[in-house]
């Protein structure tokens, strides 16, 4: 195998298809990047089993051929090559190993390369289009949701997000029992599709995508999701299970509903939360008193008490939060202003734009002991 390609091409293929590499298989041929060269085009892989991902850039091909090489030190050796081109050929069977030589102007790498034939074959998926979305309107429903994944291994189903999409709509859903996460967008789509795909995939997906109206195509199998970028495919498996029946948990009504400033409320919080990092409960308090949020927090370290201007309907209302939990969402929404809806001190907080309807949020409270 013989081939020439440009440096920065090949260390941003690199990066993608290390995305896959977890670093954690028992396999140490998963601790390798897969590379073919072929017909003008070099194809780089990297996986794990539950997640693969496939790339393709341009290369001068002088002898096709395939193999696999350590993916940390040959991502390592490129990036720190002069800007550019890059020669790699193998130079055949050396004190018996197998042997890459690396030639950029006047460096010279040896590396060992492993069999190709012993990397895992990419499942196979008939690439029948099921719908296609913007890629940077993807990668912003990715990160409104990922942060309310379940970090728990207990119930492996909560660590994936909901992949939803009915009547023309797509929805991502994820939850880990303290809150909720929801986000919709209309697209060109009349299959009805529910599976829970692993949290850890969509968040390689969104590092991939891009903020642009490019789309991506998604193709799903009984057991896998395709995303199609063109040049970029993430395939991965599907979670197992059902998920949680996520709408019966969204309360249809509320007795009071908070209109604030989101950045206001998210620095207030942020300022009041440095002093509740005590036993890692983070608590703070919220008391509405006419048109003031007042939030306040009580430690060994001290206390501190902010307010915020709001516009309040409804009831007045005393109510706790794990503070890290609001600033997650405060933090993912992009309106200038939000609306809270509460209940009771003990009933679950829904939070939403005020500007669209596309997303909420659910936040449990925290019960004070009386």
């Amino acid at each position: 195998m013989k081939f020439i390609c440009e440096k920065s091409k090949l260390q941003d293929a690199i990066s993608i298809a290390q995305k896959a590499i977890t670093g954690k298989s028992t396999m140490p041929i998963l601790e390798g990047v897969y590379l073919n060269a072929k017909d003008s085009k070099l194809t780089l892989i990297g996986s794990d089993v539950d997640v693969s991902i496939e790339t393709i850039i341009d290369s001068e091909v002088i002898e096709p051929g395939s193999i696999v090489v350590d993916a940390k030190i040959f991502g390592e050796i490129i990036r720190k090559l002069p800007n550019d081109l890059v020669t790699i050929e193998t130079l055949g069977v050396e004190e018996g190993n197998n042997i890459i030589q690396i030639t950029c102007k006047k460096s010279v790498f040896n590396l060992v390369h492993m069999n190709p034939s012993d990397f895992p074959e990419l499942p196979a998926i008939n690439e029948t289009k099921l719908f296609s979305i913007p890629q940077n309107l993807l990668k912003n429903m990715i990160k409104g949701t990922s942060f309310a994944i379940a970090q728990d291994e207990t119930r492996p189903i909560l660590q994936g997000i909901l992949f939803e999409v009915n009547n023309s709509y797509l929805n991502l859903v994820a939850l880990d029992g303290y809150r909720l996460a929801t986000r919709s967008e209309l697209i060109d789509s009349e299959n009805t599709i529910s599976s829970v795909i692993p949290g850890k995939t969509l968040n390689e997906v969104a590092k991939i995508l891009e903020d642009s109206e490019d789309v991506v195509d998604i193709t799903f199998t009984t057991n896998h999701i395709l995303f199609n970028l063109g040049e970029t495919k993430v395939i991965s498996r599907l979670l197992e299970g059902e998920f949680i029946k996520y709408k019966s948990l969204l309360p249809q009504e509320y007795k009071g509903l908070v209109t604030v400033n989101r950045q206001d409320l998210q620095n207030c919080i942020e300022r009041a939360s440095l002093m509740a990092k005590e036993g890692n409960t983070n608590l703070i308090k919220f008391e509405l008193v006419g048109d003031t949020l007042i939030i306040t927090s009580n430690s060994q370290l001290g206390k501190v008490r902010e307010e915020v201007g709001v516009n309040l309907q409804g009831d007045e209302i005393q109510i706790a939060f794990n503070s890290r939990y609001l600033i997650d969402v405060l933090k993912v929404m992009d309106s200038d202003e939000v609306m809270l809806e509460l209940t009771s001190s003990v009933s679950p907080c829904v939070i939403r734009s005020n500007e669209t309807d596309n997303s909420k949020y659910l936040v449990l409270p925290v019960r004070l002991a009386r």
